[in-house]
């Protein structure tokens, strides 16, 4: 497997594209994104995440430790994200490296997700996966009557997707589809305009 290259940060042009097309980190309502990974064959694997928080490093997602996206983060971390606005005839494609975010970050997207999410990380378990409907309702509903105060489950880990390319689609139904695509070549970044 070839040496991935994290870049620091982004480049401002692809930071404030990133900024004007994503909600703010406060923003309750977050974004839905395919999360793409490698398996331990080699193949390619996706699944809908939401998407975290974003700063100046990349973009951040959450998920529970057992999960198979972290196994295979573990073993390869070569990522994709790809968000979707199709009423707004936009597409952003990430490619780059994940790494575990940092507790407090972790922490902090946390506590901004909304009480269902932050009660289904404590219950999506394999365990509770394999009962009948009724007795998952009532494992969930012991789980709310029991846990007025929910902290981060030990199982609760983040990613920081840092990118080594950002690429920004954009739609115009009164001429071609457009493409810019920010790269980090290993030592600095570069923009290339691409068709769509």
């Amino acid at each position: 497997m070839r040496t991935l290259t994290r870049p620091p940060t982004l480049p401002d042009e692809a930071y404030a594209l990133l900024l004007d097309w994503l909600p703010t980190n406060d923003d309750p309502e977050r974004p839905v994104v395919t999360l793409a990974t490698v398996d331990e064959d080699g193949a390619p694997d996706a699944r809908s995440v939401l998407l975290s928080e974003l700063d100046r490093k990349g973009v951040y997602v959450h998920t529970d430790a057992s999960s198979r996206k972290v196994a295979q983060l573990a073993a390869n971390p070569a990522v994709a994200v790809v968000a979707r606005w199709p009423e707004r005839q936009r597409q952003l494609v990430v490619r780059g490296v994940a790494e575990p975010a940092p507790a407090s970050e972790t922490d902090r997207a946390y506590a901004r997700r909304s009480l269902y999410l932050r009660r289904l990380a404590w219950l999506n378990t394999t365990s509770v996966a394999a009962m009948p409907a009724d007795e998952r309702r009532a494992a969930w509903a012991t789980f709310v009557a029991t846990h007025q105060v929910l902290k981060p489950p030990p199982t609760w880990v983040g990613f920081l997707v840092r990118p080594t390319s950002l690429t920004f689609w954009t739609g115009d139904d009164a001429s071609v589809s457009h493409r810019r695509e920010h790269r980090f070549d290993g030592t600095d970044w570069t923009i290339t305009e691409l068709p769509g």
